[in-house]
């Protein structure tokens, strides 16, 4: 019975001392705080004097930085479209402009570079269709519906502008317009310089 007794409190005198320890360590555990995110202001004023400096994918990479810290602002990502947008990098400014009218529907510069880096990528793969003579069927028909409705909201008749040299020198007497298959073939062969020449 005594065996009993001093185990009982052999065990709770370890519990205690186990208690304690723990409770110290607590205490003396240094606080770690997680650094303070620096403003939209500053974040952008960081990565602007990297693009400035020419660094552009730095600067990228520092306005995605402030986007994910300030997920509700546009800013972040009208800077990465257009900076896309001026290297020519159309698909990527279409989906960072795309970030930018979730959060502003209304956005024109949003919208524009869309819109634009859209027709800049159909011109470019309309190009290389035509180069290949690929160009038929229903493709060809959605395609002049296409140039069609983009003429109308232009208020332009012609999408694509001819070359400065062409329209410095015109010709005197234009060719008249061939009708019938060649005309159609003649079509396809002008096609390869302009893509939007077909769809007119």
């Amino acid at each position: 019975m005594k065996t009993v007794i001093s185990l009982g409190r052999i065990g709770r005198f370890i519990g205690a001392a186990v208690c304690a320890a723990s409770l110290s360590a607590c205490m003396t555990a240094p606080v770690v705080q997680k650094p303070a995110t620096p403003s939209m202001e500053d974040m952008l004023a960081k990565a602007s004097q990297a693009s400035g400096a020419g660094q552009k994918e730095q600067a990228v990479t520092l306005w995605k930085e402030a986007a994910e810290a300030y997920p509700a602002d546009k800013t972040p990502w009208t800077n990465i479209a257009q900076t896309r947008y001026e290297a020519g990098q159309y698909g990527d400014a279409i989906v960072s402009a795309q970030e930018v009218l979730v959060r502003d529907p209304n956005d024109r510069l949003a919208n524009s570079i869309i819109a634009i880096s859209g027709l800049r990528l159909s011109t470019r793969a309309l190009s290389d269709l035509s180069r290949q003579n690929n160009l038929s069927g229903s493709l060809r028909t959605e395609s002049q519906d296409l140039a069609k409705l983009l003429r109308e909201s232009l208020g332009e008749t012609v999408l694509v502008p001819p070359a400065p040299s062409q329209a410095s020198n015109p010709p005197r007497n234009p060719p008249p317009a061939s009708k019938g298959k060649k005309g159609k073939h003649k079509a396809a062969e002008d096609s390869s310089a302009d893509p939007f020449n077909a769809l007119k």
